[in-house]
């Protein structure tokens, strides 16, 4: 038995689906089948039951799941003793986020990384909202994720605030309100308006509703878009407007234009998450590195008290 059998034994098992998991360990799906196929073999019975459609533990699998997490905990704290005796951090750390809202913050922290941690192997996944982050946390295919915050109540995921920015309005060029120095959400309220998902997985989604309550209506969304950018694209070809936080106002498509808010301001909080408990040496030394480089910023009450629910 080889403790790559283990690693895509425990990756299948963790998303019951040969093709996400192939996805996760970068290899195709075919050697990943051969691979849990030797690994069966070697152990004279079924670990999965398979059919067209899904993909469940046998008896077996489930016995050996949680033997297979220590064998592999196991020789990765070996590894990690064996590495802190050459005096140098080693090790991976794959870190999630989203291109459109972390264009500021990760360049400077991946820069700081490979300068003061050369021999930590940084992984970067794109695309990544605050719901995949936690998911992909907790499944271990991240090690720390760009998330907006407050994350909800996620047990054993620990945040830091990095960034506060104030929200506000997207409009199109040819909008009756593009050319003003600033305006009120209300004179929004007629609007169609484009946002992230709804379901929860986007942070940026909920500060859009947050805010458009706070000036006395819920928005008339029209259409909800995965990728932030594509979304500020659809508001420049004139499909709707949309509220984002200011650190966006620098990648704005041409053809739209982001106005400051004259309310009472209303803030998208940014953040890092990892899990609390299960920290590598290379996790931790970035986690420290994190600190020097986006500083938790100061925060007012309002702020306190979202980012404390």
């Amino acid at each position: 038995m080889e403790a790559r059998w283990l690693e895509a034994f425990v990756a299948v098992a963790e998303e019951l689906h040969f093709g996400r998991a192939a996805q996760r360990l970068h290899i195709a799906q075919s050697p990943l089948s051969q691979t849990i196929r030797r690994l069966e073999t070697d152990l004279g019975t079924p670990l999965f039951d398979r059919n067209t459609r899904s993909v469940s533990l046998t008896p077996a699998g489930r016995a050996l799941l949680p033997m297979a997490y220590r064998v592999l905990q196991d020789m990765a704290l070996a590894v990690s003793a064996a590495q802190a005796a050459s005096g140098a951090v080693h090790g991976s750390v794959r870190i999630g986020f989203s291109g459109a809202f972390n264009h500021l913050t990760l360049p400077a922290l991946a820069r700081a990384i490979r300068r003061d941690l050369p021999d930590v192997d940084l992984q970067l996944v794109s695309r990544v909202r605050t719901g995949d982050g936690v998911a992909k946390l907790r499944n271990g295919t991240l090690d720390i994720a760009f998330v907006g915050l407050p994350v909800g109540s996620s047990t054993g995921i620990a945040t830091r605030l990095i960034a506060r920015t104030e929200m506000g309005a997207v409009l199109p060029i040819d909008h009756p309100l593009a050319n003003e120095s600033s305006i009120s959400i209300r004179q929004l309220a007629d609007d169609d308006f484009l946002s992230m998902p709804l379901d929860g997985s986007s942070s940026m989604a909920e500060a859009l509703v947050r805010c458009c309550i706070a000036g006395g209506f819920r928005p008339r969304i029209t259409q909800e878009l995965t990728d932030p950018y594509m979304m500020l694209t659809f508001v420049a070809a004139g499909m709707g407007v949309t509220i984002v936080a200011e650190d966006l106002a620098s990648i704005m498509p041409r053809g739209a234009r982001w106005l400051p808010l004259t309310d009472h301001p209303q803030y998208m909080h940014h953040g890092i998450a990892w899990i609390a408990d299960a920290q590598s040496p290379a996790v931790s030394a970035v986690l420290a590195l994190s600190e020097q480089i986006l500083p938790t910023p100061p925060v007012d009450a309002q702020s306190r008290e979202l980012l404390s629910d």
